[in-house]
């Protein structure tokens, strides 16, 4: 590519930067010119006009559409176009996301498929003119006295850190070069959180509209649509991501709008879905393994503990029991008579195989219950426990994956239920702070103890059941003993 830019060519192309893309960019999918999109055409048409001086009037570039609008095919041709056509001799770009792997497998990855050129693991050089495309994280630190002529943000909604906003800072387009740029391409994001995006968006809206859904003013050039763009993205696409999205992430990623971070956990009609009206509570079955969690409160919120077991042959959870302990501020919960009882009392009607807590108000109980043989671990509630807890609950429920009994309040606390978004996943989060939601928590706790630990229930020949935990037995059933040496290793010498 780099050898066929000849100073007539370069000129043709300058005024017309489409006919760059058209003769010298084949798309590596189809092995054909891309066929660029109208919304990209039309940005094309503006983002490459200069002043008298030969100067960028747009130095600050933002193309935000829906998700799978082919934003990052864009980027990479924006990028290349301009470091080749407009960049002049050892022109630097820079291919930005949220972390080195999103940056060397996205706008980079693109460039790279495009080009044919002198590649590293995080550089293409272009030996004719010097020009260099480099991939860089959103936490790099030593951006620092880059000289960028484009650096392509992706996906900026999610540059929520210190670091990325100083990366941002740092990548600023430099005045020594008559074309440097900022290029911004992404969808929206979180109200209050992604502030950087939204201050973008807020400029870009402030300018005056030069074509449908294009601003232009103030140094800044922005796109900002919240329909489809590309011909994929027709009737039957959208309403296959309006039955697989939440409705808060349909809004953001599909219609291109901020919204909160807070949104309804789940349809309750996929709750009622998992509900069999004719199934019960269950009084005991020793035989029948359980994994109960905990969430534990003294004065103010209440304390639930949830039972739930893996059904094999349906290949879901099922509901087994919960209780409810609800506190009065003249009447707190007493842990040793109440909620170990009730473990313990567990551990006599079912086969009780591990226990999830969230150790804030129950260390010492733990440690009581731990002596007296419970599998008792600690789930703190940390936000990554909580969003795998939360996300493996949701895809249960809304994939059908759990099976429950009819009750009220465990309805009502989803009901009141919400998703609280941020940059690392989401959460189960209280609609209002009087709201009682703690059946969820725990429910959540047992369910991921379920499907992680159901699974490997692992049969001796003499029937007994045993349960390893990374390569370790954990059962404490005497007659499993003599097993043990044969089931661990399965015939191969390494632990199941």
């Amino acid at each position: 590519m780099a050898d066929a830019l000849d100073h007539s060519a370069l000129e043709r192309w300058r005024r017309e930067p489409t006919s760059f893309i058209a003769e010298l960019m084949v798309n590596p999918e189809t092995g054909r010119p891309f066929d660029l999109l109208p919304a990209e055409r039309q940005f094309f048409a503006h983002a490459f006009k200069t002043d008298a001086n030969g100067r960028l009037l747009y130095p600050e570039q933002v193309y935000a559409c829906p998700k799978k609008s082919g934003k990052t095919g864009m980027a990479a041709m924006h990028l290349l176009t301009t470091v080749l056509v407009y960049g002049g001799p050892y022109a630097e770009a820079y291919a930005i996301a949220n972390d080195l792997e999103q940056a060397t497998g996205r706008v980079f990855e693109a460039c790279r498929r495009i080009v044919e050129a002198t590649i590293t693991a995080k550089c293409i050089t272009f030996s004719a003119t010097g020009a260099s495309v480099s991939a860089l994280a959103s936490d790099y630190a030593g951006a620092a006295g880059s000289n960028p002529t484009i650096s392509s943000f992706d996906e900026l909604w999610g540059y929520t850190s210190e670091s990325a906003r100083r990366l941002w800072d740092e990548m600023v387009p430099v005045p020594t070069r008559k074309v440097s740029c900022r290029l911004v391409t992404t969808y929206a994001g979180f109200e209050g959180e992604s502030e950087l995006l939204q201050e973008l968006h807020q400029r870009g809206k402030a300018q005056r509209n030069i074509a449908a859904d294009l601003y232009a003013g103030d140094g800044l050039l922005m796109f900002w649509t919240h329909d489809p763009v590309a011909p994929w993205q027709d009737a039957a696409w959208l309403a296959q991501m309006r039955s697989s999205l939440r409705p808060n992430q349909y809004l953001r990623m599909i219609e291109n709008r901020f919204t909160s971070t807070d949104d309804c956990f789940i349809d309750m009609d996929w709750f009622d879905s998992c509900v069999d009206p004719d199934l019960r509570p269950l009084t005991a079955d020793k035989s029948l393994p359980v994994w109960v969690g905990v969430d534990a409160s003294v004065k103010r919120d209440s304390t639930a503990i949830v039972a739930v077991t893996w059904d094999d042959k349906q290949k879901k959870v099922r509901l087994v029991w919960h209780r409810v302990f609800v506190p009065r501020s003249s009447d707190p919960i007493d842990f040793e008579e109440m909620i170990e009882e009730t473990i313990l009392d567990l551990r006599k009607r079912f086969l009780v195989r591990r226990v999830h807590y969230d150790p804030y108000q129950m260390q010492a109980s733990a440690q009581r219950l731990r002596r007296l043989g419970v599998n008792i671990f600690e789930f703190p509630q940390s936000v990554p426990n909580l969003t795998r807890a939360s996300q493996n609950l949701y895809e249960l429920i809304k994939s059908g994956g759990i099976v429950l009994y009819p009750d009220d309040d465990i309805r009502l606390a989803l009901q009141r239920s919400v998703a609280v978004e941020s940059t690392r996943g989401w959460r189960i989060a209280k609609d209002k702070t009087s709201h009682k939601i703690d059946v969820v928590v725990a429910l959540g706790m047992a369910c991921v103890a379920a499907v992680r630990w159901g699974q490997r229930e692992v049969l001796t020949p003499v029937g007994v059941p045993i349960v390893f935990e990374n390569g370790v037995r954990v059962t404490s059933d005497a007659r499993a003993i003599a097993a043990v040496s044969w089931i661990s290793t399965s015939g191969t010498g390494r632990p199941v």
